[in-house]
């Protein structure tokens, strides 16, 4: 079967964990980015990738790169691509975005025209015709010009990797599903330790740790564009990739995940959510204020994203909020907690001595991911042979 280097983008500052996961696939990693990892995989690994990875947008099959510093090499390097090896006769095809750092082109919209006019100059020649008839599935692309490097994208995700399908129902300044599925595999948390999220929002930390916990790949109950392509990944590699990930649902389990947010609308919509993923029945949803957070149990978690005044009003009560979130954390004996903000006074508000702050962008906003860690628990005892 045909290899081929496959690019993953993701947050910046998640890199590592998106290496792991691809490692845990089976795949071997070739180089790692800011921002993006590419690992070398064949149709089966395409599939694969995306249904079962939970921290990376979308998965892009590397056709070619060339140094590109005027419109005519752009062009030229794009028509010397054997697009007929990827694109059938009747597809619909187009560039849906180009981007330009320290490059020489910097034009999206030129470097799109360019880009496309090269394809269907290659194609029309080796398909001997003029107008071709789009009645066939769809091929994007994207192109990435770095440093006068042209590196030419087919996109075998299409709708980005964080529409798991179940978030139906949004609230303000919610988190994307790959970013929290991230956050929670930078931390120890595993599916036996209490995890509780007091500013739950729609629910995105639970419901993705719960689907972890039950191991329900992200991509099961979607589709890809890829899905439509035979030629690059035969509908019997989908069926086994989709079989191969429903095997290993295991909704049959005991967690102790907690939601709670003072805003009755927030946890409604977290409790559909849920229900939508087919993890509502592991997650307790309950109105209620951060102040009265508290727990007999030890060594838990806290991973949150609580408010960080985007309006003016709000901004003057992250003081208070802040402090009250810090005063609950230190009366949770052993607990750790991880906190995405962009508030840059988090920390002093707080009152906490933090463990480590990673720099994180949550979209185009520049956020910090504050982690505070608790003591690691006994290891349990061996049962005797």
């Amino acid at each position: 079967m045909k290899t081929y280097n496959l690019v993953c983008p993701c947050h910046f500052g998640m890199e590592a964990v998106l290496k792991r996961e691809i490692y845990d696939l089976g795949y071997e990693i070739k180089e790692v980015e800011d921002g993006k990892v590419t690992f070398e995989g064949d149709a089966e690994a395409i599939a694969r990738a995306n249904i079962n990875l939970r921290t990376t947008e979308r998965v892009l099959l590397l056709i070619d790169s060339f140094k590109a510093t005027t419109f005519e090499e752009l062009f030229q390097g794009v028509k010397n691509i054997a697009w007929e090896e990827y694109i059938p006769k009747d597809a619909k095809f187009y560039v849906t975005k180009a981007t330009s750092v320290k490059s020489k082109l910097f034009s999206p919209s030129d470097i799109q025209s360019i880009v496309k006019k090269a394809m269907v100059k290659e194609m029309g020649e080796v398909y001997k015709i003029e107008q071709f008839p789009e009645t066939g599935a769809t091929y994007k692309l994207r192109v990435n010009m770095m440093k006068d490097i042209a590196y030419i994208y087919l996109d075998t995700t299409g709708e980005s990797l964080h529409k798991r399908g179940y978030r139906k129902m949004a609230v303000k300044a919610p988190i994307t599903e790959t970013l929290a599925a991230a956050m929670i595999m930078l931390t120890p948390w595993k599916a036996d330790r209490i995890l509780i999220d007091p500013f739950c929002g729609s629910g995105t930390f639970l419901i993705e740790a719960a689907m972890m916990a039950a191991h329900i790949a992200p991509g099961v109950n979607r589709t890809f564009d890829a899905c439509a392509w035979p030629n690059i990944v035969p509908k019997k590699v989908w069926d086994e990739a989709y079989k191969e990930a429903k095997d290993e649902i295991n909704t049959d389990i005991e967690t102790n995940l907690q939601g709670f947010d003072i805003d009755k609308d927030a946890v409604k919509a977290a409790r559909e959510n849920a229900k939508d993923a087919g993890v509502d029945h592991l997650i307790h949803f309950q109105v209620r204020p951060v102040k009265e957070l508290s727990s007999p149990k030890k060594y838990g978690f806290i991973i949150t994203n609580p408010p960080y005044g985007e309006r003016i009003e709000e901004k003057e009560n992250l003081p208070e909020l802040y402090k009250t979130i810090g005063e609950v954390f230190k009366n949770l004996d052993s607990w750790s907690m991880y906190l995405i903000t962009a508030w840059e006074d988090a920390e002093k508000a707080l009152g906490l001595t933090v463990t480590k702050n990673r720099k994180i962008y949550n979209g185009m906003m520049k956020t910090k991911l504050l982690s505070f860690e608790g003591p690691k628990p006994p290891k349990k005892p061996k049962a005797a042979e």
